[in-house]
């Protein structure tokens, strides 16, 4: 067990009958207090199977998770680590022959299938594909992925506030005050809202949205339900509550009297899924219905000098009153300025290139953020930092499967294994696909075999046998490539004298027994290896969420893949993370990870991301709340301070995760090639401009 201060050493020793709302800032050990109260709990015989921990979302998780595992714990059951949604579909598939007719849906006899974020956009695309051919949303200037991603979210929202899902567009329509045009977009946004939750009761169907209503609605007030409930789990311990959506939190308050022992832990900082239907308001009305509230203070990552500057940044940004900095804070960070943004990236790179090098930090020890990562300056940064033999990783929850190479590379081998799917197939797509699923083959030699082997005009005939290639070229594109390319080939060849296989079974045959081997690209690399088990398991989704007794679909899955459907959270994308390497993300989803750092580099800070939120024209997060009256309609003043409220809590998280350093870096031309000047810029030159004034006027005196 970790070594515990005083005040979290009481409270996770705390009695067996105590229920402690805990409260603090990031950085007081509120979770290690969790964990440490967790591993009490077993250690003094509670029964682990009646031990609960809540958490809004998965990656939340890893400190319990990591706790579990360690082999000094007492043997015997197993913690329920989970989100609501976790905990709704147990409850569901365990009492869906009580509830499914309840509930409304048509088939109760059958099983339910549960969606995940991409099934459910794949059924809604089949949904809306008929009314967007007749002309809806034609004034929208959106993907349509995204366009079907935001009235699913639509749905989600609707769900974890309490609202009926058939008045979602009545609530956005009530606070519209713009173009009348935009109400048109509502209702029909509404309208296949409707048409979605309709065929979901048809086909016993639940995406998150659902869960939710049958979980909440129905399950949590029957007498039968919630006695297993109450039963069953006698310990709670709620982590990062602030984070989770309102019908989580009433759940919990009902069920509070019901747990002989509970600790709920609330960041006084957070609320950074507020654009996902976080609610720290309601979460922090669970302090009533605790025997006792715990306040930490202070911070055991956050050093005075850079909380002396999170509170004057964080003031100026809130229009309260300005705060001179001393030495020590201004050391505690550096503005750099580059005209270019390359000029920024190679900056960033030098300087993490220097405190691994020089300084000897560890690369986990650094994170390079930015409001948004684009493909390309992804790539940019860790193609740069491979150059100084730096590993890296990133993460970004909105990038598409479709966008990883890896990934590319697997349907196109698909596509090869089964021309009966006549799915189109380019010479550029074998050429990266051969580059991919061979060691060491340049792009040259790729383009050799690809023009070749292959015949764009007769994709039936597939590869041909690189036996037959000409000797001279041969040598040219090397009989070692040659060698590898005939097993590729004879694989495939072999895999088409069986009968088809479902999609999620040939990746995996195709990842162990060819990719993975040694000669070939997906061996020894984790990267390919953490996609190819993303894909696997997306596939493997795909295939229970439709009918049973059909033939295998992936002529179906692969065109959704590649439509570039937004992923789903796979856990395994942080769990397979290198230990060893530079994070780069996005701010909010570091944040979500809730990891300290000792150095952090802020990416183009002079970027209206940081404050400015994403445009979203068929949703409003804000206006789809609890905290939203319905007769009010949504102003720019509105709009101002919900920006200023969202950038002032977004720069507070980051500081107060942050040990040692941050650098905050500038670029008077930013990735698009026009000039941005942010509130956060603003912000840091008046706390800067303050300061030195406050220090001219003290040398005049």
């Amino acid at each position: 067990m970790a070594h515990l201060t005083a005040q979290q050493a009481a409270i996770s020793t705390a009695p067996l009958n105590s229920h402690i709302f805990l409260e603090g800032p990031a950085g007081s050990g509120k979770t290690t207090t969790g964990v440490a109260r967790l591993q009490h709990l077993l250690e003094s015989g509670v029964p682990a199977n009646t031990i609960l921990v809540l958490v809004p979302q998965r990656t939340l998780a890893f400190p319990y998770l990591e706790a579990i595992r360690q082999p000094d714990l007492p043997p015997g059951g197993e913690v329920d680590i989970i989100t609501i949604g976790g905990l709704a579909q147990r409850i569901i598939t365990l009492f869906w022959p009580i509830i499914a007719l309840p509930a409304g849906f048509r088939h109760p006899q059958k099983p339910p299938i549960f969606l995940t974020l991409e099934t459910a956009q794949y059924y809604m695309a089949s949904l809306i594909r008929p009314l967007l051919e007749q002309g809806y949303f034609e004034s929208v200037k959106i993907h349509r992925n995204r366009l079907i991603s935001q009235i699913i979210d639509n749905l989600n929202k609707a769900s974890a506030v309490g609202i009926p899902y058939d008045q979602i567009g009545q609530r956005l329509k009530s606070a519209w005050i713009g173009d009348p045009a935009q109400k048109t977009i509502y209702d029909q946004a509404q309208e296949c809202a409707i048409a979605f939750r309709r065929h979901c009761l048809e086909n016993n169907l639940l995406d998150f949205s659902l869960k939710l209503e049958v979980f909440t609605k129905h399950l949590w007030k029957s007498f039968l339900v919630r006695k297993y409930l109450t039963q069953r789990y006698r310990h709670l311990i709620y982590d990062n509550i602030e984070e989770d959506v309102p019908i989580a939190h009433d759940t919990v308050r009902e069920w509070l009297p019901e747990f002989e022992t509970a600790l709920l832990i609330y960041d006084s900082g957070g609320g950074f899924r507020s654009f996902l239907g976080a609610d720290p308001l309601s979460a922090a009305s669970l302090r009533e219905s605790c025997d006792e509230s715990v306040l930490f203070s202070g911070s055991h990552v956050m050093p005075p000098a850079l909380s002396e500057f999170r509170i004057s940044l964080t003031n100026t940004i809130q229009s309260k009153k300005a705060l001179s900095l001393s030495s020590e804070a201004l050391s505690s960070f550096t503005i750099e300025h580059h005209r270019f943004y390359p000029e920024m990236e190679h900056w960033v790179c030098s300087i993490v290139a220097d405190l691994v090098r020089t300084q000897n930090v560890s690369p986990d020890e650094i994170v390079i953020l930015s409001p948004f990562l684009s493909d390309s300056l992804r790539f940019s940064l860790m193609n740069r930092l491979n150059e100084y033999e730096i590993p890296s990783w990133s993460h970004r929850p909105s990038r598409s499967l479709r966008d990883e190479p890896a990934t590319s590379c697997m349907i196109t081998l698909a596509k090869l294994a089964h021309p009966q799917w006549k799915m189109p197939l380019s010479r550029f797509d074998l050429r990266c696909a051969l580059m991919q699923s061979i060691a060491g083959l340049d792009l040259i030699r790729a383009d050799l075999l690809a023009k070749i082997t292959y015949k764009e005009t007769k994709p039936e005939e597939g590869l041909s046998s690189f036996d037959r290639i000409q000797p001279a070229m041969q040598e040219r594109i090397t009989y070692w490539a040659g060698e590898r390319f005939e097993q590729l080939r004879s694989w495939l060849a072999a895999y088409q004298r069986d009968a088809e296989i479902e999609p999620d079974i040939f990746f995996s045959k195709l990842f162990g027994e060819i990719l993975s081997q040694p000669g070939f690209g997906f061996y020894n690399n984790l990267d390919a290896a953490t996609v190819a088990a993303k894909l696997i398991e997306s596939a493997k989704n795909f295939r229970r969420s439709i009918p049973k007794n059909r033939p295998p679909c992936g002529n179906i899955y692969i065109p959704m893949i590649e439509e570039g459907i937004l992923a789903a959270q796979y856990l395994i994308s942080w769990e397979s993370a290198p230990r060893q390497a530079v994070f780069i993300a996005p701010a909010y989803t570091y944040l979500m990870s809730n990891r300290p750092v000792s150095y952090q580099f802020w990416l183009d800070i002079g970027n209206l991301g940081w404050w400015q939120r994403i445009n979203q024209p068929l949703t409003q997060p804000y206006v789809l709340s609890r905290r939203w009256n319905e007769n009010t309609v949504w102003t720019d003043a509105h709009e101002f301070q919900a920006n200023q409220e969202s950038l002032s809590r977004l720069v507070s998280g980051l500081l107060q995760r942050c040990k040692k350093h941050v650098f905050l870096c500038t670029a008077a031309i930013n990735e698009q090639g026009s000039e941005e000047r942010s509130p956060l810029l603003h912000a840091i030159q008046r706390v800067l401009r303050h300061t030195y004034a406050l220090r001219e006027a003290e040398d005049g005196v």
